[in-house]
């Protein structure tokens, strides 16, 4: 089968040759061709692809549409909102992610934002860099408080388990809860906002999280309470949570995720915010050395379940 890598994802030409090598001996081609953003680029890559390997870059539908021989798309990210699945499934094409390569990685981010902010670091890092001394600013501690994990999944109980090492309690918000020892109680949304003074967001971005924290869950929140998104952009409605700042409806936020990928435009207004209100970071949750790594390791692992005709990992619908 014709192999197509459109996208860097961050590893060694060592490894990419190694993935080539073992796929050469099963009769199988791989094609490097990272930087394939563009429709036409897409379109004119996949014409004749049967495997379509791909990261967080967005695909587009019109790539799938023309691309007939194409049999499984392998991505190697967890979420998959920027992947046409209906049109893949339309076509009968499994869709595989890589969950899991970057549980630790954003769960490490979360808990490094609830501690920049309880204990103002940022303001702090000012102050020692114009001279000045810690005098009128006072932190607080992580021990002690309620954090709320809007998601309880992989990453939402690797973060809830982080939190609680820390002596914090956990709340957890999710559609099927289940038993989670990092999670001391399972809550309705509205309970968690009302009673956490961290809110963390961990859920997928789909029809029915989208903007799922806006003007009237920033209306429940703690006025010292903080949210803390490394989830997906759209899942926060940000010119509610831009009133709910500048309001003082809440204490401050983290942001790894935005509704369109960094850079930022210069005249974005969340960057008018100081940074012991509101931390920004280019979405960067899931980008370590080692998630690069493990990310790599399980697209191939899924590469080769599909061309041992068992796929795994599979994210959408198929007959």
């Amino acid at each position: 089968m014709k192999i197509v890598l459109i996208e860097d994802l961050a590893v060694s030409n060592e490894q990419i040759e190694q993935a080539k090598n073992n796929l050469k001996k099963q009769g199988h081609e791989l094609i490097y061709k990272p930087g394939m953003s563009k429709a036409k680029e897409q379109i004119d890559t996949l014409k004749d692809a049967d495997i379509l390997i791909i990261g967080n870059m967005p695909l587009h539908e019109e790539a799938i549409d023309k691309a007939n021989n194409l049999k499984f798309i392998d991505v190697a990210f967890t979420g998959t909102d920027h992947i046409p699945v209906a049109a893949a499934s339309k076509r009968n094409i499994p869709v595989s992610n890589a969950s899991g390569y970057a549980t630790e990685a954003v769960a490490e981010l979360a808990l490094y934002a609830m501690i920049d902010l309880f204990r103002k670091i940022e303001p702090l890092q000012t102050a020692v860099r114009n001279s000045k001394t810690k005098t009128g600013i006072r932190g607080r501690l992580l021990n002690g408080k309620t954090v709320g994990i809007v998601g309880a999944g992989h990453i939402g109980s690797k973060t809830a388990q982080y939190a609680k090492a820390l002596g914090a309690k956990t709340l957890g918000y999710c559609r099927h809860p289940k038993e989670d020892p990092n999670i001391d109680q399972f809550v309705l949304l509205d309970q968690l906002l009302t009673e956490s003074d961290i809110v963390s967001l961990h859920v997928p971005l789909n029809e029915s999280t989208r903007h799922l924290i806006s003007k009237e869950q920033f209306e429940l929140m703690k006025p010292d309470a903080f949210l803390i998104n490394t989830a997906r952009g759209p899942v926060v409605d940000s010119a509610a949570l831009i009133d709910a700042l500048n309001q003082k409806q809440i204490a401050g936020a983290a942001l790894d995720v935005f509704d369109q990928e960094p850079p930022l435009s210069k005249d974005d207004p969340l960057l008018s915010f100081d940074r012991d209100q509101l931390i920004l970071t280019p979405h960067i949750g899931f980008d370590s050395e080692e998630s690069m790594i493990a990310r790599f390791n399980i697209a191939m692992d899924n590469l080769q379940a599909f061309l041992d005709g068992h796929p795994k990992n599979v994210v959408n619908n198929i007959n």
